[in-house]
């Protein structure tokens, strides 16, 4: 592929971002008279970067939720999200939704898809519950990778209030991550939602993140065809409309409920 792409997308003020994304909290914050945020904490990049933001600019009213699934989530994961919130003085709770997310088995018919994505909607509970109850926002972690492919669970990881860094790509939130002194191990591990025993997503998608962010720059925000995509990045036209369609096919996932106008 391409890696001049990739240079051009991370040769970003991150300094300048960091405090964009700061004022933006503070302000929604101010706006909607809310008590503070709520966020989920996976232990993963997006994640780690949010809640370093927030440590950074609105520490007192930021409350973490680390939810593992203790049968399926890495261990390593929720050790480094505890890392994470010890590191920064973050209030946090931690809660187990194995035992949530197995009750509901017992009521429900089978289809493994369904019961793996009812765990990122579990946490979506959780979530909420604490934004109810404490009069806050909930914070969603998708980047703009994820979110224009619709890489995520629909009332679920989806689900939010604010998206703080929903446009900056994977590869912009790994060069804000170095720059915000985030530990290496968490930039650099494979990101996932862990729905299932080993879910990672470059594996599920196919693609390194470096292709995808090469992808949706130039057909997203340049405006350029498939055929002038595949040639200018030199990834293959079969891999630019894979994700392409993705993006498309995903439409929904980004918009309210479709209404029936009358």
């Amino acid at each position: 592929m391409n890696r001049q792409i990739i240079e051009e997308l991370v040769k970003k003020d991150y300094d300048l971002i960091q405090n964009k994304i700061g004022s933006f909290l503070k302000n929604e914050i101010e706006l909607r008279r809310s008590n503070g945020v709520v966020f989920g904490l996976s232990g993963g990049i997006d994640s780690a970067v949010m809640a370093t933001l927030c440590a950074k600019f609105i520490k007192e009213k930021s409350l973490a939720l680390i939810m593992p699934n203790s049968k399926i989530t890495p261990k390593s994961e929720t050790e480094d999200a505890i890392k994470i919130v010890d590191s920064h003085l973050i209030e946090y709770k931690l809660i187990d939704i194995g035992f949530i997310h197995k009750e509901y088995s017992k009521y429900l018919e089978t289809s493994p898809l369904a019961f793996a994505n009812l765990g990122a909607r579990i946490r979506a509970n959780m979530l909420y519950y604490y934004a109810n109850a404490r009069n806050c926002l909930v914070l969603g972690s998708s980047d703009r990778s994820e979110f224009l492919i619709g890489y995520f669970t629909k009332f679920g990881d989806g689900a939010s209030d604010l998206l703080p860094i929903v446009s900056l790509y994977k590869t912009q939130i790994r060069e804000l991550a170095k720059s915000m002194g985030i530990l290496p191990e968490i930039i650099s591990k494979p990101s996932g939602p862990h729905l299932w025993e080993g879910h990672t997503a470059e594996t599920e998608l196919g693609l390194a993140y470096e292709e995808i962010d090469s992808i949706l720059h130039c057909t997203i925000d340049k405006n350029l065809s498939i055929e002038e995509t595949s040639k200018i990045t030199e990834i293959s036209i079969s891999e630019v409309d894979k994700i392409y369609r993705m993006y498309k096919k995903s439409e929904h996932k980004r918009t309210m409920a479709t209404p029936c106008i009358l």
